[in-house]
């Protein structure tokens, strides 16, 4: 049984992007599709606000570092590629480091990272950081036990160093269940245009999933502090992790709201 639609609706369904959304599916779904037009609102919106934060953050040469975290295919790029798109991309900087190099597995671990740090009004979004060595090494084997326990004895202070040194720290874990990261690789899988994202530590992630979240568990009883907490984004929705994970951004960093852009 079809359910009658208010004229807000009709209106928001004969826009250019409800009747683009509509027609690229093969089966057609209102509600979906309004849901789609709804989260494109409140993303103009929140982008409107990060132009701010950026306006805000060159202006008083202030420094920002987001780091996202999560299991493969949580969505760590994706939300990374809406919070940067519409602000200038000559202050800012998305890092995702690939394997270290032999000389960088020399240096102290830490090192590789703080040679990416923003400088005066610039933001630096990292997608996946120095919290590899939390999780993705000890569960791939990519790292002693060790190297592990010196990391976890060591990240906090590296953190404490970071926030007195005037550096706005915004740490974001986004989390999915098992059953929608598997949906996730199936459909990469099957797309020519994103087969490339699948790696070999993504092939096992299925067949790790409790050894991360052991580890992810551990990360968050040492790392989750007051001065530099961790925020939870429920990612299993795409639009909605996005939205969330804007907002807090926003709502973590005091800049000027007011500020002409």
């Amino acid at each position: 049984m079809h359910r009658e639609l208010s004229s807000t609706e009709l209106k928001k369904l004969n826009s250019k992007k409800g009747l683009i959304s509509l027609l690229s599916k093969d089966l057609i779904n209102v509600d979906r599709t309004l849901r789609y037009i709804e989260y494109e609102r409140k993303l103009i919106k929140l982008q409107i606000e990060v132009i701010k934060l950026q306006t805000w953050a060159i202006k008083n040469n202030q420094r920002v570092i987001v780091l996202f975290e999560g299991r493969d295919a949580a969505g760590k790029g994706g939300a990374i590629r809406r919070i940067t798109e519409r602000i200038n991309p000559r202050h800012i900087k998305i890092v995702a480091l690939p394997k270290p190099t032999e000389d960088e597995q020399t240096q102290w671990y830490f090192q590789r990272y703080v040679e990416q740090f923003p400088k005066a009004g610039e933001m630096v979004f990292f997608n996946r950081s120095w919290y590899n060595r939390a999780v993705l090494e000890p569960v791939n084997g990519f790292c002693s036990g060790e190297q592990y326990q010196t990391f976890m004895g060591q990240v906090n202070d590296f953190e404490r160093m970071i926030l007195e040194s005037g550096i706005h720290l915004v740490k974001i874990y986004m989390s999915i269940s098992k059953k929608e990261q598997f949906k996730r690789f199936e459909e990469l899988k099957s797309n020519p245009l994103k087969q490339w994202k699948m790696s070999p530590v993504d092939e096992r992630a299925q067949e790790l999933w409790d050894e991360y979240t052991k580890y992810k568990q551990a990360m968050f009883e040492v790392t989750d502090t007051q001065k530099s907490p961790w925020k939870v984004i429920m990612a299993n929705r795409k639009t909605e992790a996005r939205v969330n994970t804007i907002n807090h951004i926003l709502n973590s960093i005091p800049y000027n709201k007011d500020i002409k852009i």
